[in-house]
């Protein structure tokens, strides 16, 4: 260490003995004025130089002593005191560092050297000469010092090396340092120094650096610097993004031997490092599936030595540093051993005159080929023998049993790795099966609230053990509990609810056979059950539901439907009643393409809503649109535009397109003098007519545009085609529903909108059937929701009229048409006959006057005065002249 020497100049001061000496000496108080300051570094050396001036410069004995004065108490502690020929004395902290120095040396004899300096040292110094024996020299008795300790920063608290964040976190870096004087504390990031922002602040004198909402561009390295005049150190803390756990060499599947060893691997990176790997085997750990047989290594691979039959499955590998969520891969374990025989029960039972089974309980891998059998240690050819079949498992069918299938049995597994032996001997009995002496009725019909009973006994046979029965649902959903109470083989269901419709089977069974009968029981007077089979059939813009009602509560109730639809991922349901009521199809129009949609449907009937059907996933075809066009806000519906008698004979339809003239009819309408009423609150628009725009829609002048509050748009338009015509249904608008007035149906089958409807609808009707349509034509339909003084157009529906409506329409006209000309033919022949059968009558009555005639004339003629006989008309095979 190095030394530092300071010359000082001595003072006067009174002298003073230690008690230790017995001195009296009293010592005047002295000023810090003109003491010596002196600058050490932490750990150097230093030399308090102090001179001895003896009285008239003859050497007589004195004492020095050293002291440090502490502050706030004003007390003098002694550091160091020397008298000749004595042991010298040094203060507990500075022992080993104070001496003496060299009395050759050029500092003054009562100099002081201070080694390994600490920041404690700092402080005040007095250095102190007694002459025993001797008056005080009141000029020369005492130096002052003041030593300061200087030491170059180091830190207390620093950061950690490495820390790991995620986006949009907050962190604080606390970097502090000690040292004399203070350290300085500075901050960088990658080289330059931090910049102050919204998000990025220093606080506490420097020692902490703040970051808020952490982004990409405020990951780096961050230093601290802290520094004085005597140096400066740094420390750097890495701030990176945290990464989770990733498996970068996973698990594969494995085939084994029994007894052979297996090793999974399972290597994994993540950031920071600290991964824990964990493995499951058919979701559970692994050290309680394989116990002592796996061992789980540190680079995260799985051991198991010796593998076991049992040991066949899925192994999991899961892996995880703390930070998201943790990540797996798995791989299967196939343990191949020859086939074997895992039970042999000793007796089995056939039923006389049923079907039967002879269990040959087997286990395989890789699986069974094939299986013999021997009775009566006989080989037994099963292909070759009537009435027995040999399962895929294994095991003995019995499609017929009778008297000579009974006798001892075994059976020898085998597949690709061999077998490991044969079951033991099962002998086989062949007893006649229970049978059902009171069976319940097909299907009960009970109310709600209602109870039921429904009876069940079965016999055993001969030689046999008695059945037991018991009661199952046919669904295997569990039987009502608290309500159920089964006596013998009767079961009794009390307070029926809804959900005990169903079926219900009753069950006997012994060692011999089960036997099983069904009962129906129907509860009604109860809301629907729940639809089933729901499917949907997508379009770019549709779904096309179907279902099958489910019961409808009994045969007084009719049920209605109500489609449940929102996107996924969507918290609210919107519904849509179907229509006509009863159907069980119906297209859910205006989706947007590319989506996937959740949809279930409920039934209704007088008692109330039923249970919801499953929920299936349908996704519109197309891809999704980037993002959603704004609302349009229309002003109100022209009252000129087409009505609904328009819509079904107007030649525009036929011809595909507005009639000529009749867009300057519009306008001459328009143009006319009509009487506006004064501006109000509210303004009447019925009375007045504007123009129509390319749209289709009015034009109404700023000055005339409404100010009333208008309601939401109609929700969920669709059009049905039923066999007397189109369904236009909509739903009432979300928001200020109660707003709406009345309704009016637009559509169009090219750019000009018209009005469907001849007049309004009202506002508690949804629906609207249209009669005509032209087939092979596409509509384009909307619905205004009108208040007093404003309206919202509901969504536009794209719909094509199918072809086959025009088909229909031209052939019934040809029918028609053929049918008119064969009436018109019949009625021309009818005609034609009644004219000619006239004709024939006035040429007969002519004839038979002329015939008369001259039949009088031959006779003489008639005497004056008699008058003429009437003509009658002639029969056939009578005589001309008998009627004359």
């Amino acid at each position: 260490m190095g030394m530092r020497v300071v010359t000082c100049r001595q003072l006067l001061t009174v002298a003073f003995l230690p008690l230790s000496l017995l001195l009296n000496v009293v010592v005047p108080a002295l000023s810090f004025q003109d003491a010596q300051h002196i600058t050490a570094i932490l750990g150097e050396s230093v030399v308090f130089n102090c001179n001895v001036d003896f009285p008239e410069d003859h050497p007589v004995p004195y004492v020095l002593q050293w002291e440090k004065k502490v502050g706030g108490t004003g007390e003098d502690i002694p550091v160091y005191i020397w008298y000749e020929n004595y042991p010298t004395h040094a203060a507990e902290e500075y022992k080993g560092r104070v001496s003496g120095v060299n009395p050759e040396s050029s500092y003054g004899q009562a100099s002081l050297n201070l080694t390994n300096i600490r920041e404690t040292d700092q402080g005040w110094y007095e250095c102190k000469v007694v002459f025993l024996n001797r008056a005080p020299n009141q000029n020369k008795n005492g130096t002052w010092f003041h030593l300061d300790v200087h030491a170059p920063p180091r830190f207390s608290v620093t950061p950690e090396d490495v820390i790991y964040v995620n986006l949009g976190d907050a962190i604080i870096l606390n970097c502090q340092a000690e040292g004399t004087p203070a350290p300085e504390i500075l901050w960088y990031r990658d080289a330059n120094p931090v910049d102050i922002s919204a998000t990025i602040g220093i606080f506490n004198d420097g020692t902490e650096l703040r970051i808020s909402n952490i982004r990409h561009e405020d990951i780096g390295d961050y230093t601290c610097i802290a520094r004085n005049g005597e140096g400066q150190i740094s420390h750097t803390a890495r701030v990176i993004i945290a990464g989770g756990a990733v498996i970068m060499v996973p698990p594969t599947n494995q085939t084994k031997l029994e007894g052979e060893r297996v090793e999974f691997t399972c290597e994994a990176k993540a950031m920071p490092g600290n991964v824990t790997v964990r493995w499951f085997r058919e979701g559970a750990p692994v050290q309680e599936a394989l116990e002592k047989r796996v061992d789980i290594r540190r680079d995260g691979s799985l051991i198991v030595n010796p593998v076991s039959a049992d040991d066949s499955g899925l192994y999991l590998c899961e892996v995880t540093n703390g930070i998201g969520e943790p990540q797996s891969a798995s791989a299967y374990l196939s343990v191949e051993y020859p086939a074997k025989v895992t039970f042999t029960p000793t007796v089995q039972y056939l039923p006389f005159r049923l079907g039967g089974v002879v269990q040959c309980y087997i286990k395989a891998n890789p699986p069974l080929q094939y299986v013999t059998w021997t009775k009566e240690r006989r080989l037994l050819e099963p292909y070759q023998t009537k009435d027995i079949v040999i399962m895929n498992n294994g095991s003995l069918l019995f499609t017929r049993v009778n008297e000579n299938h009974g006798g001892r049995y075994s059976c020898t597994p085998y597949n690709a790795q061999g077998t490991q032996g044969s079951s033991g001997p099962m002998e086989v009995l062949v007893r006649k099966p229970p049978f059902f002496t009171i069976e319940p009725e097909a299907l009960y019909q009970r109310k709600m609230g209602d109870t039921v009973e429904m009876p069940c006994e079965a016999q055993e046979a001969e030689d046999t053990q008695k059945p037991k029965i018991t009661w199952h649902r046919r669904d295997g959903s569990p039987l009502p509990k608290g309500r159920v109470h089964i006596a013998g083989g009767n079961i009794t269901i009390e307070n029926l609810r809804r959900t005990d419709f169903g079926y219900y089977q009753c069950v006997a069974s012994n060692e011999v056979a089960t036997i099983v009968t069904t009962t129906q029981l129907v509860v009604e007077g109860t809301q629907p059950h729940a639809p089933y089979n729901l499917s949907g059939n997508a379009s770019e813009f549709a779904v096309t539901l179907t279902w099958l009602p489910g019961y409808s509560g009994g045969p007084d109730y009719k049920q209605d439907y109500t489609i449940w639809y929102r996107e996924a991922n969507v918290a609210n349901w919107s519904q849509i009643p179907v229509t006509p009521p009863g159907s069980t199809q119906v297209t859910i129009n205006h989706l947007t393409p590319g989506t996937k949609y959740e949809f279930q449907v409920i039934g209704k009937n007088a008692l109330g809503d039923g249970m919801l059907s499953k929920v299936i996933e349908v996704r519109t075809l197309g891809s999704k649109p980037a993002g959603k066009q704004p609302d349009v806000v229309r002003p109100p519906p022209n009252p000129s535009e087409k009505s609904e008698k328009d819509f079904e004979h107007s030649p525009d339809d036929a011809a595909g397109g507005p009639a000529p003239g009749g867009d300057r009819r519009d306008r001459r309408r328009s143009g006319r003098n009509r009487s506006v009423p004064k501006p109000k609150d509210v303004i009447d628009f019925s009375v007045v007519v504007f123009p129509t725009d390319s749209a289709g829609l009015p034009a109404i002048p700023p000055i005339l545009r409404p100010r009333g509050p208008k309601p939401g748009p109609p929700r969920n338009l669709t059009v049905t085609e039923y066999p007397n015509g189109f369904l236009i249904s909509w739903q009432a608008p979300v928001e200020k529903a109660n707003l709406v007035q009345y309704y009016t149906i637009k559509y169009r089958t090219d750019a000009q909108w018209k009005t469907l409807n001849k007049q309004q609808i009202r506002s508690e009707e949804t629906s609207f059937l249209v009669k005509n349509l032209v087939g092979g034509r596409t509509y384009h339909f909307r619905v205004l929701a009108n208040s007093v003084s404003s309206y919202e157009a509901s969504d536009e529906v794209k719909f094509p009229v199918p072809a086959r409506v025009k088909h229909k329409a031209i052939t019934a006209g040809v029918v028609g048409g053929i049918l008119f000309f064969i009436v018109a033919i019949i009625l021309s022949v009818c005609a034609v006959k009644i004219c000619n059968k006239r004709k024939r009558r006035k040429q007969e009555k002519a004839y038979n006057m002329v015939a008369c005639r001259i039949t009088d004339s031959r006779n003489g003629g008639q005497p004056p005065g008699v008058s003429q006989v009437p003509l009658k008309k002639r029969k056939k095979g009578e005589e001309l002249g008998s009627h004359c």
